[in-house]
Parts: C-alpha cells; sequence; structure tokens
C-alpha cells in the first residue's frame, strides 16, 4: 500500500447533494480511504492508495459526474474562481430576465394575443437552453450514472412545465380528447429558472463573505520588502527573500516575513495575529512577524523564515484545514442530503399520481403537473448544506482574527459540550521563568544588585538569568566577574570589581562557612549573596503568574467549568500559585507521564475533559484530553499534538474560545433548524395538502423563490456570527 492525500478545488458544484453524489461516487473505487467534500469551501480532501488508483483517475471520475476538478497551487486563486461563478450566475441572470419578464406580462396580463402561445415558446427558448442549460447538461451527466441531484430537480421540474406547455402549444388535442383545457406553463419555467440563477448568485455572493477573515488573513502580507545587499538598499519581491537577508522597516510599513531585529525598537501593531489591541514593544533579539503593522521606529532585522514556515502561512494553513474539516453534527446533515433527492423525485411522483386520481377531471393534469414542479422546486437541499460549513467558516475565521486558531471543525462543537478544564501550570498560568520577587539587602539596592548581577552574568542558570534582568530592568551597568566558578546546581563564586562575591542557596553559603539564617519557602527559591566574606542579603526567586490569569479563571469558572490545576511541583508550590489565582481544585507532584492518566480518571467519570498546556510533557495529556488547547508561546510537539492554539499564551483567550464555540455550535444549531422545518413544511405545501381544506395550491414560481431565500437565510445567518463580542 502507498496511502496519499490528495484535495482538489470543484468549480460546478451548487448544493449539497452535488457534494454527497461526489463523496459516493469515489467511495466506490478500489483503493480510496476517505473522502470529504467541503460545499462551503468547494474542495475535495481524500486519501488514496496510489498503487491501486491514480490521481488522473480521481480527476476523471469527478469530470464525468459534470464537475470540473482544479488543481490546489500557489497560482490557483480560489476567490478568482468564485468570482468567475458569481459573474457566469449574472450574466445568465440578465439573459433569462430579459427573456421572461415579457413571458410573465404576457401570461398574466395580456389574455388575447395572435399566436400567443407561440411567441411565448420562442421567448422561452433562451432562458430554457441558455441561461439554465447548465441544470439540464448536470442532470443528464447524472443520469449516466444512475444518480440524483439538485440539478435532477430542477431539470425535471422545469423541463416538465415546458415539455407540457410545449404539448399544449403544438398538439393542445392530446388534452382536448379528454375533455381538459390545454394550459401553458412557459412564465412557470422562466420564472423558476430565473430566481435560482438569482438566489444563487446571491448565495454565492454572501458565501464569499465567510471568506473574509481568511481573505484579511491573506491579503496581511505585503508584496515587496526593502534589503540590505552588498553595502547597497533595493526593494525585492517577499517571494525572492531568503533566510539571513536583512530586511529594513519604516514607520507606517508592514513587516514583510519574520524575523529577528538586529537593530533599533518599536512599537509593534500584532492585533491580526494574536488579537491583542495594544501594540507590541520589540527591540534588538525579539522576533517580529511578517504581515504585522510597524507603528513608530524604524529597524533593521535578519529573515529567519519564508515561504509556507511563516506563522502568517501556517495560521491561514491552519485555518484552511478547519474550515475543509466536518463538525459531528455535520455528518448527519450529509447523510440526508444524500439520499434527500431520490426521497423528493418519489414524492414528487406519488403527488403527481395523487392528483391524477383524485383531482375533478377538467384541470387534474394540470394541477398535477404544477403540484409535481413545486415539490421538486421547493426541496433544494442547499440549506441543508450550508448550515454547518458556513458558520465553521466564520466562526474560525474569527477564531484567527482574535489569536485563536481552531485545526478542526470538531474541536468547536466539542469545546461547547465540555465541563471540565485541567491546567498545566508552568507556562499556562505562570510565566514559566523565574522571576525575583524579593531583595532583602543591608546596603543600597543597586549597589547590591551589581554584585549579585555581575557575579551571576557568566552563569546558564535561569535563575541567574533573572537576576541579570532584574538589574538591567534598572539600568544597572554589570561587570564580568575575574576567577569565576560554579558550582552545579548550588551557586557560584568570583571577583566583581575587587571584591569576592558568593551567590547560591542555603547549603552553599554554609558550606563555604558562612550563616545563612532565612528560613526557605518551599515555593521561593532564595538565593543568599555574601560579600568579602560577609552576608549582605538575599534575593527571592519564583515562577510567577501571568498577568491575565487571575481574570482569565475568574472568567472560566463564570461559564461554570469545573477548574483543575495539574502540577509536577511540590504540593506547598501547587498551593500557593493555586490561591493566587483562585484555583480550588490542584493535584500537585504528577509525574509527566501520569499527566493522561489524570485526564482518563477524570473522562471516566463522565467528563468531558479540556487540557491547556504548553510543554513537551504535556503532549500525551492534551492528546488524551477531549480538547487539547496548546500555548502559543509554547513548545512545537505540544502545538501539533493540540487541538486549539491560543497565539500569545494568554489564557483570557481559552474564555474567548469557548464563547465563540457555544455562539458557532448554536448558530449551527439555528441552520439546521430552519434548513429542516423548510422542507418539513415546505414539501407537504407544495404537494397540496392544504388544497382540500383552504383551496390553497402553492405555485411552483413560489417554490422557487423560497428555495433560494432558504439557503440565503442560512448564509446570512452565519454570517451574523462576525458580530460577535468576544
Amino acid at each position: 500500500m502507498d496511502m496519499k492525500t490528495f484535495e482538489i478545488y470543484i468549480e460546478g458544484m451548487h448544493c449539497a447533494s452535488c457534494a454527497a453524489e461526489i463523496e459516493a461516487e469515489l467511495i466506490k473505487h478500489d483503493g480510496i480511504q476517505h473522502v470529504n467534500v467541503n460545499f462551503a469551501t468547494k474542495k475535495l480532501f481524500l486519501t488514496y492508495d496510489s498503487s491501486l488508483i491514480s490521481q488522473e483517475e480521481l480527476k476523471k471520475i469527478i469530470r464525468d459526474k459534470g464537475y470540473t476538478p482544479k488543481e490546489i497551487t500557489e497560482d490557483l486563486d480560489t476567490k478568482d474562481l468564485e468570482e468567475k461563478e458569481f459573474k457566469e450566475l449574472r450574466f445568465n441572470l440578465i439573459i433569462s430576465t430579459i427573456f421572461t419578464v415579457p413571458v410573465l406580462i404576457i401570461s398574466m396580463f395580456i389574455m388575447h394575443l395572435p399566436y400567443k402561445n407561440l411567441i411565448l415558446f420562442l421567448l422561452s427558448l433562451p432562458v430554457i437552453f441558455w441561461a439554465g442549460k447548465q441544470f439540464y447538461i448536470r442532470a443528464f451527466k447524472a443520469l449516466k450514472y444512475f444518480s440524483a441531484n439538485m440539478d435532477t430537480l430542477i431539470a425535471v421540474g422545469t423541463g416538465s412545465a415546458f415539455i407540457f406547455s410545449m404539448v399544449s402549444t403544438f398538439t393542445p388535442q392530446v388534452f382536448e380528447i379528454s375533455g381538459q383545457k390545454p394550459h401553458v406553463y412557459y412564465e412557470v419555467a422562466d420564472v423558476i429558472i430565473t430566481l435560482i440563477l438569482f438566489g444563487r448568485m446571491l448565495e454565492a455572493g454572501a458565501r464569499s463573505r465567510t471568506f473574509l477573515a481568511m481573505k484579511k488573513l491573506i491579503g496581511l502580507q505585503p508584496k515587496t520588502a526593502r534589503i540590505i545587499q552588498d553595502g547597497i538598499e533595493k526593494e525585492i519581491s517577499v517571494d525572492d527573500l531568503k533566510v539571513e537577508d536583512i530586511v529594513i522597516v519604516r514607520p507606517g510599513e508592514k513587516i514583510p516575513i519574520d524575523g529577528v531585529i538586529i537593530e533599533g525598537e518599536s512599537s509593534i501593531d500584532e492585533s491580526m495575529i494574536t488579537g491583542e489591541s495594544m501594540p507590541a514593544t520589540k527591540k534588538t533579539g525579539y522576533e517580529v512577524v511578517g504581515g504585522t503593522l510597524n507603528l513608530s521606529g524604524s529597524f533593521r532585522y535578519k529573515v529567519i523564515r519564508v515561504g509556507k514556515e511563516t506563522v502568517l502561512q501556517q495560521i491561514i494553513r491552519m485555518v484552511q484545514e478547519a474550515q475543509n474539516t466536518k463538525a459531528p453534527i455535520q455528518r448527519f446533515a450529509d447523510l440526508i442530503s444524500g439520499y434527500f433527492v431520490t426521497v423528493v423525485i418519489i414524492i414528487a411522483v406519488l403527488t403527481f399520481l395523487i392528483w391524477i386520481i383524485f383531482a375533478p377531471a377538467e384541470t387534474r393534469l394540470s394541477y398535477a403537473v404544477i403540484n409535481f414542479v413545486s415539490v421538486l422546486i421547493i426541496a433544494c437541499p442547499c440549506a441543508l448544506g450550508l448550515a454547518t460549513p458556513t458558520a465553521i467558516m466564520v466562526g474560525t475565521g474569527i477564531g484567527a482574527e482574535n489569536g485563536i486558531l481552531i485545526k478542526n471543525a470538531a474541536a468547536l462543537e466539542i469545546l461547547y459540550k465540555a465541563d471540565t478544564i485541567i491546567l498545566d501550570k508552568t507556562g499556562t498560568i505562570t510565566k514559566g521563568k523565574p522571576e525575583v520577587t524579593d531583595i532583602f539587602t543591608d546596603m543600597e539596592l543597586n549597589e547590591f544588585l551589581y554584585y549579585a548581577a555581575s557575579v551571576e552574568k557568566l552563569s546558564e542558570h535561569p535563575i541567574a538569568h533573572s537576576i541579570v534582568e532584574k538589574s538591567e530592568s534598572k539600568n544597572i551597568i554589570l561587570h564580568y566577574p575575574q576567577d569565576f566558578q560554579s558550582f552545579s546546581g548550588q551557586g557560584v563564586k568570583g571577583i566583581v570589581n575587587g571584591r569576592t562575591v558568593f551567590a547560591g542557596n542555603k547549603d552553599f553559603v554554609e558550606g563555604q562557612g558562612f550563616s545563612a539564617k532565612k528560613d526557605v519557602e518551599e515555593a521561593e527559591t532564595v538565593i543568599f549573596i555574601v560579600i568579602d566574606g560577609e552576608l549582605k542579603g538575599f534575593i527571592t526567586v519564583a515562577d510567577t503568574i501571568k498577568p491575565d490569569s487571575k481574570q482569565a479563571l475568574k472568567e472560566l469558572e463564570a461559564l461554570n467549568f469545573e477548574i483543575i490545576m495539574l502540577t509536577g511541583d511540590n504540593k506547598k508550590t501547587a498551593e500557593n500559585i493555586a490561591s493566587q489565582v483562585g484555583i480550588k481544585n490542584f493535584i500537585a507532584g504528577v509525574m509527566p507521564e501520569n499527566k493522561a492518566k489524570e485526564i482518563k480518571k477524570c473522562q471516566n467519570n463522565r467528563k468531558i475533559v479540556i487540557m491547556v498546556g504548553d510543554g513537551i510533557n504535556d503532549a500525551p495529556a492534551l492528546v488524551q484530553a477531549d480538547i487539547g488547547i496548546a500555548m502559543g508561546t509554547g513548545t512545537d510537539i505540544a502545538i501539533e499534538s493540540s487541538d486549539i492554539t491560543l497565539v500569545q499564551g494568554n489564557l483570557t483567550k481559552l474564555a474567548k474560545a469557548i464563547k465563540l464555540s457555544r455562539a458557532t455550535t448554536s448558530t449551527i444549531k439555528q441552520n439546521l433548524f430552519f434548513a429542516f422545518i423548510y422542507n418539513v413544511l415546505g414539501i407537504p405545501i407544495a404537494a397540496g395538502v392544504l388544497y382540500p381544506f383552504f383551496g390553497i395550491l402553492l405555485s411552483p414560481m413560489f417554490a422557487a423563490l423560497a428555495m433560494s431565500l432558504s439557503s440565503i437565510s442560512v448564509v446570512t445567518n452565519s454570517l451574523r456570527l462576525r458580530r460577535i463580542k468576544l
């Protein structure tokens, strides 16, 4: 077996049953393991065995079904394809309208016109055989495979009305023999085609707006960059940039590509990547992301990522993948769509037979045809097919704009049902690196810090870095120590400005013969500083909580979640952090390999668990959880193992992600309700169920209008999501 994946854009799909039809046909063939056709994005994803079937054969199957496969390359702009489809629909609508309007006027208002039926026939020809030819071509291709789609319903419905009218025009004696008056319904066929084209054009326009967030992301990256090459400044295409190139950015310009600042500093608006409204201050050594906006200063930076490896391209790819997956709730709609057309044709035929048998003799054939056509036209499953993917597309797009990257549609739906959140401590609730929390000394503070930080300057230990950072924040100029010695896991020794300095833990200092009387809190690390044989003070260091953690956890609690903190640290440290952020439940001393087991325990108690983490040791737990959420500041393996990534590692985004999932899932349910109730009520009315009681029949023209409006209403309802306040 040689398993491969295949992704392609499909032109010509106009309803959910089109997508279901392609899926059903492909899955029949040997070597195809998994098929997913997304009607909203017009894309096909499948997994296949290339030793049994080739890509060319896959394309041929799609073409034979009446659709056009297009390779997805960097040159393929799906926006252009959507625009092309929109323009074709608009052109056909114009042709259809030009000829339908006079047909409608003559049919309804001009009772006595010489050769009236012949004139109506001639005016209808461009509508049926030009503007509406696409329906008949695709219906015929489907028939070759003994299958049916929405085009089949339209073709059979309008074709029946047209043929019935043609027979009435050219051979009226067929009806007169049986005592019936011949009727023509050219306006019915023409108006149906015009309204369906109008509905599809509006739907195409509305559906393109669901790609708005994606278009914004794609449009973020500038086309050119200003670089230094051989000492000369020149402008080149962003596509030509290479790793290690030096790029110049001026105030008000977009950053062309990812890199690290080597000279200068600035404030940068990263809101389209992170969702954060406040500008980020960046200086030498800080990373910048392509597509973000430089606000104030000028700087130079070195390119570190190009092409598909850039943050922006990874975000775009992740969002596209999410938009092309299906939520569990969608499978039910897909299943119905697959059988829907066949069921509708059966109902339409039964409607025709019932009216032929029970209607008054003089109108039975006319009424039978009209109700047959109405059932076929009103039953379009487009709304059903659009209900889930359009909401998912808008939801994932909003997520991307707010720094919440959702990898698959199922994650949104499961997040909606979750009731328990398990949080890793280090790097999730806390910053994940030690910080100076307190300084106690009998010396002048800056002088004390000068000696403490200078002796630590050559140390690689994170605690040493925290002391050095503290002194740098106070603009203290440090000197490298002489005769530097490091004692692993204990402390350091060196000569700073002619004075001998020791810095280390209690055991280290006492081992050197000095008395350290400070009792050490388990939640903090204490570094004692001895200068020229005299204990001059100590510095407490701890992993501090992130500024937003407390507020984030308060918001999550308000959303009625059970919150549990999971950590490998000792109970005292865990208790200290939990009390600071208001977490009541925590589990301390958990080894990395046991984190997934703790999640499993919760799941065994019928809990739906969200796991939030950032480290390599969190990866198994992220996979075990019903939903794994990675902090974007964490490791690649944690991000790869998760279902959702919070770009900035900001816990407040978790509450936003949950609110987004609830709003999106609620929208999907509303859409499905509208789609189902529309068909449940619409089909019986179209079949004439109200006629015996109220004498009401549904005109096929109104059926066509209702069908078009149902799809538009579902897409519009999905677009309401864009107004959500996260």
